[in-house]
């Protein structure tokens, strides 16, 4: 039964517009420019990383990412680079891309910049037909298709990068590629494909004292014809050693994180997900785990 839960959760990923196609993450605000392009460069520095996060372990073919990505700042020129590579699996379903970001950063007052970004992405969606087969029987018109489909598209943002203050608004998949795995002669009710993704997100650091800084964050993400979702809270840091978070994701999950600095350049972080829905804390395995290696190449 587990086994076709997760299939729904995948047809509905790859089909219905109300669900998120693209991955996100609880750690978001460590990552740069996961959800927006022209954040690429904005902290100055060379940045490169890495994380693994896995959800429902309870639950046979659970969703599990990996995710490598890094970015680069040209200072004479005031360009902003990055990209990530990903791969993302579910149950039958699997998607592997690599996105690549360019932000224009323009110097504003008090050594603030805006800046205009844009995206480009190249993504390889497959499904195990043989795992499908166990659930759907072999007459299904999705196993008549093709198992895999290579898609491309695109993305534009533009972000304020403040001393304390940071905002921006994005928006990913602008293409809406077509998926069309489905092969056969009856009309389908929903059309596969890439729908666009539109984010809204901003933090404020607030200093505390000379050890202490809380920093609060927001993000907002909207599909057409799906409900907002939200995720906020907050990351208290000390002495630039280590750091602390509570956040919440609306009709989902509380998170927990915490993380260390080593050397101000080596960043470990761990964040802990407590679901209450689709899955209730008293099934087993509801939970979700994200663990972050950073590298800052500070001088």
């Amino acid at each position: 039964m587990k086994r076709y839960i997760i299939f729904a959760i995948c047809v509905m990923l790859a089909s219905n517009a109300w669900s998120q196609q693209l991955a996100t993450a609880s750690l978001y605000d460590q990552y740069g420019f996961l959800h927006n392009p022209a954040t690429a460069g904005s902290d100055k520095h060379g940045v490169i990383g890495a994380s693994y996060r896995s959800m429902w372990s309870g639950i046979d073919g659970s969703p599990q990412t990996t995710l490598v990505f890094g970015s680069a700042y040209l200072e004479k020129m005031k360009l902003g680079l990055g990209g990530y590579i990903y791969n993302d699996v579910t149950g039958p379903t699997k998607r592997t891309g690599i996105q690549m970001a360019y932000a224009y950063h323009i110097p504003m007052e008090n050594d603030a910049t805006f800046s205009i970004g844009l995206e480009a992405r190249l993504q390889q969606y497959s499904i195990d037909k043989i795992k499908l087969q166990q659930s759907l029987g072999s007459g299904d018109p999705v196993l008549n298709g093709d198992s895999k489909k290579f898609k491309g598209d695109a993305g534009f943002g533009i972000a304020y990068n403040g001393k304390n203050f940071k905002a921006g608004a994005s928006v990913s998949q602008l293409i809406q590629s077509k998926l069309n795995f489905y092969k056969g002669n009856l009309t389908p009710n929903e059309e596969a494909r890439l729908y666009r993704h539109y984010y809204l997100h901003g933090s404020y650091k607030w200093n505390v004292d000379g050890n202490t800084t809380i920093t609060p964050n927001v993000l907002f993400i909207y599909l057409p014809n799906a409900p907002m979702e939200f995720q906020g809270g907050a990351r208290v840091e000390h002495k630039e050693l280590f750091w602390w978070g509570l956040a919440l994701r609306a009709r989902q999950s509380w998170m927990i994180s915490a993380g260390v600095h080593i050397h101000k350049k080596f960043t470990i972080g761990y964040s802990f997900d407590i679901y209450s829905t689709p899955l209730s804390v008293y099934d087993n395995g509801s939970n979700a785990h994200e663990i972050m290696l950073r590298y800052d190449f500070l001088k």
